[in-house]
């Protein structure tokens, strides 16, 4: 066991300490004198927690995990999303969590379950260009049903990832040539009818995209057409053009302690970073990022085993995507979607699951050898 812990990636360890000081230090900035106050507390006893849980789930060989229960682990995954339609929680009007003694969201977890079973599939051809009927197909179906669940629920922003982590897979897994060209031209396709259906008022459209979903988008395209709906994407692109170079302060954050932010503890968080630190405090977060996502491939080049890269190479489809979306949606280059900024927002499902990610990072450099 001593000699596994020293194989540890330790710049990781490094950058997530990193992120429990920055997490904790900014939620303490946006929920002080608010009915969230204290939150940062927990945040730090559950990161502190899930960090300890991490090294120790890491001595565990993830190829156990990926040939022997990623099935199970993605029926059960399934099963917990079934439970949600029936006994699900509804919060704002989405119906995404179950009460497990407390609230608990499977389609966080899920993406996990996706991840290790599509590398159980993909391993199977050990580089070789995947086959359409045998092998894109079935791998289409597995992330297909979370993110007809996660649609319904409805979480735009958690289904996107699962496209995202099927795409990222799919880039590293040999796929053919004309099958990408066919899929590309099936997703023009697909926007082109949706946008046609949007301009010719068809009654089909408001079933596919939600009302709230269509506002959203509509918010992106032209934010100042209606301030009176579109006023959190105004006020956080304010907020955060105010930080300028170097912010106005931590706890100077004129919008953010005036509570014009919603949820600027959780999915808003970076616009707390943006206005109280400024260019400065961002870069330093991205930076940040940027390194934790170098480590990753470096750990996925440098690992023998197939389903090792695999796997990590899913882990960063999924981070890169909630990275550049989180940050992208307030400041109106994306629409507004509920979702984390890894590691940073406040969250107990969502670090759940970065945690394990970063665990079977961890175990994938511990075991290479």
């Amino acid at each position: 066991m001593k000699y596994k812990l020293k194989l540890l990636d330790y710049p990781i360890l490094f950058i997530l300490l990193c992120f429990l000081v920055i997490s904790t230090a900014v939620i303490y900035s946006a929920t002080s004198g608010t009915s969230f106050q204290g939150l940062h507390m927990n945040n730090a006893i559950t990161f502190s927690v899930l960090f300890v849980v991490m090294i120790l789930l890491s001595l565990l060989d993830y190829r156990v995990i990926v040939n022997h229960f990623s099935v199970i682990l993605y029926i059960i995954g399934v099963l917990l999303m079934i439970l949600v339609v029936f006994k699900g929680i509804s919060i704002n009007g989405s119906k995404r969590w179950i009460n497990l003694g407390m609230a608990f969201q499977p389609s966080e977890i899920m993406k996990i379950f996706v991840i290790l079973l599509l590398a159980k599939m993909m391993k199977r051809r050990e580089g070789q260009k995947l086959r359409l009927l045998q092998d894109l197909i079935p791998m289409f179906i597995i992330v297909l049903v979370p993110f007809l669940f996660v649609l319904e629920q409805p979480d735009l922003g958690t289904s996107i990832v699962f496209i995202c982590i099927f795409l990222g897979m799919l880039w590293i897994g040999n796929v053919r040539l004309l099958h990408a060209l066919s899929g590309l031209v099936l997703l023009v396709v697909l926007i082109g009818t949706l946008t046609a259906m949007y301009l010719t008022n068809s009654p089909l459209f408001s079933k596919i995209i939600k009302p709230h979903q269509l506002k959203r988008i509509q918010t992106f395209i032209n934010p100042t057409a209606d301030p009176d709906s579109n006023w959190h994407v105004l006020n956080s692109i304010k907020a955060i053009a105010s930080g300028s170079l170097d912010g106005e302060g931590f706890k100077h954050g004129n919008l953010v302690q005036g509570g014009f932010i919603p949820y600027d503890y959780a999915d808003s968080i970076f616009v707390v970073i943006g206005e109280e630190f400024g260019f400065i405090g961002a870069s330093v977060l991205l930076l940040l990022y940027f390194v934790l996502i170098y480590r990753l491939i470096r750990i996925a080049i440098d690992c023998p085993d197939i389903e090792g890269t695999y796997v990590i190479i899913g882990i960063i489809s999924m981070f890169t995507l909630q990275i550049f979306e989180n940050i992208a949606m307030h400041i109106g280059l994306m629409p507004l979607t509920g979702i984390a900024l890894p590691f940073v927002s406040y969250g107990g499902d969502s670090l759940l699951t970065n945690m394990i990610s970063m665990s079977l990072v961890l175990s994938v450099k511990m075991h290479r050898i």
